[in-house]
Order: structure tokens, then sequence, then C-alpha cells
């Protein structure tokens, strides 16, 4: 029986051979078919709509995520409990159904305390009487998104933190450091190597979720798909294809987050 491979021995990729000989394959069959350049023509009216959903949505849970974190590793306790609650409550519903409860019951809500809080403006004239009457899906999409994943970045962010030795952030208060000096020059620049593995994985597991969207009507990439099989009759062409986009998108940056981990691996050793 041969040995399984030790980590870090380099291990000839086949298959991404594999994977880029099929990609090209299958690039080369909807080339030469008028049936699948017209499917994907279609289909890709919604990437726009897909990469503005992922990029939007992962930023914003990045950030909200790490505030999330740095609540939970607080001095305080009601920071820290509040967070604990924050994150176990979120992780506990599905993507999908907090998407519908944030499209049909969290957005009106809004609307209706933003217009009941601008009310008396509006009476007293300092305003123009416009009232916000809508909360486009596309957003509510995003919020939706950016909830839920915040919760599971947020554990990513944690972890990486206590990753650091507490000898280097006892040595970095005792120079005088302030807690932001601490977490920008000691903390995190050490953090983000154990953090980036798991970020990037729950990027790209987003890429995938935004597909969620659909439900809402949103025109991304799986609602154009659904839109033309529904018209068509052609589900087993189109989900190909449809398939084949996603695939495009999650394994192109999954090659690129590697790329970036080993190089900081690379930069850390030297």
């Amino acid at each position: 029986m041969n040995p399984a491979p030790q980590a870090g021995n380099s291990e000839f990729p086949y298959w991404l051979i594999a994977m880029i000989m099929l990609g090209i394959a299958a690039a080369l069959f909807i080339a030469n078919s008028d049936m699948y350049r017209q499917i994907s023509a279609t289909v890709s009216k919604g990437l726009l709509v897909t990469i503005g959903v992922t990029l939007f949505s992962f930023f914003a849970a990045s950030l909200a995520g790490l505030l999330i974190a740095l609540a939970a590793l607080s001095n305080y306790r009601w920071l820290r409990q509040s967070a604990r609650f924050y994150v176990e409550f979120v992780r506990g519903i599905p993507i999908i159904v907090l998407l519908f409860y944030i499209a049909f019951v969290g957005a009106p809500a809004l609307v209706t305390l933003f217009n009941w809080i601008l009310g008396p403006v509006h009476r007293a004239g300092w305003l123009e009487p416009a009232i916000v009457r809508d909360f486009p899906l596309l957003w509510r999409a995003i919020f939706a998104l950016t909830i839920g994943y915040s919760a599971f970045i947020s554990e990513v962010f944690r972890a990486g933190i206590l990753s650091v030795e507490k000898g280097q952030i006892e040595a970095a208060t005792a120079l005088g450091l302030t807690g932001t000096q601490r977490f920008r020059f000691i903390i995190f620049p050490q953090a983000i190597r154990t953090i980036l593995p798991p970020l990037g994985n729950d990027f790209i597991a987003l890429v995938k979720d935004s597909s969620l969207v659909s439900v809402l009507g949103v025109a991304d990439v799986a609602q154009m798909g659904k839109l033309y099989a529904a018209g068509s009759f052609r589900f087993m062409e189109t989900y190909n294809v449809v398939a084949y986009f996603y695939l495009i998108m999650t394994i192109s940056l999954s090659m690129a987050l590697r790329g970036l981990e080993q190089h900081m691996r690379q930069k850390g050793q030297s």
C-alpha cells in the first residue's frame, strides 16, 4: 500500500488538468451548438447580478462578522453574550428561510418604521412629502445574505484572533500599544493566515448560495436559467449551462485563493 502524501508535499494536480480539459470541451461544445449558444447568451445576462450580489454580501458580511467577533472577545459580558446570541440564532436559520423572512417580513417592517419616524418631519413640511414605499428585492436579498453569512464569518474571525499567542499580545501591551495598535500591528497580520482559508471557503459557498436569490425573482444566473427552461422546456441543456457557469466561477475562485494562501505562507516563512 502506498503511503498517504504528507502535508506540504507538492503533488501534480491531475484533477485540475482534468477540470481544464472538461471545461475546454464544454466551451467548444457550447460554441458549436446553436441551442447551447442561445442558452448561454440568456443565462450570461444574470452574471453581473450574481457577481454583484456575491461581492456586496461578502464585503458587508465580512465587516459585520469582524465587528461581531470583536464583540464576542470583548471584556464586557453583555457584548460577549449579545454576540453569542446573534451567532447561534442566525446560524440556526436556513439561508432560504432567512431570505423569505427578510424579503417579506423584515423589509416591509423596516419601510413602515422608516415612514413612521419621518411622518412628523413630513407633516411639518420640512421635507418633501415623498414616502418610501418599496425596498428593491435585490437589496432585500443582499441584506439577507449579509445577515446569514455574518454569523459564520464572525466565527472564522474569532478563531483566527484566538490563534494568536497571548504572550505576544501581553508583550505589545507592555510596550504601551493601544488596543487598536495591538490589533492592527500584532493580532490581525498573524490571524489573517489562519482566517484566509475558511474565509475563502465561505466566499465560494456564498457564490453558490447567491443562486437562492432566484426564489425572490432576482435576475441572477439561476433565475435566467429557470426562466429559459420554463419557456423552452430544455431543462437538461439549460441546467447544464447554469452548472457550467457556476463551476467556472467557483473553481477559478478556489484556484486564486489557493495561490494567495501559498503566497502568504511563503511570505510568512521568509
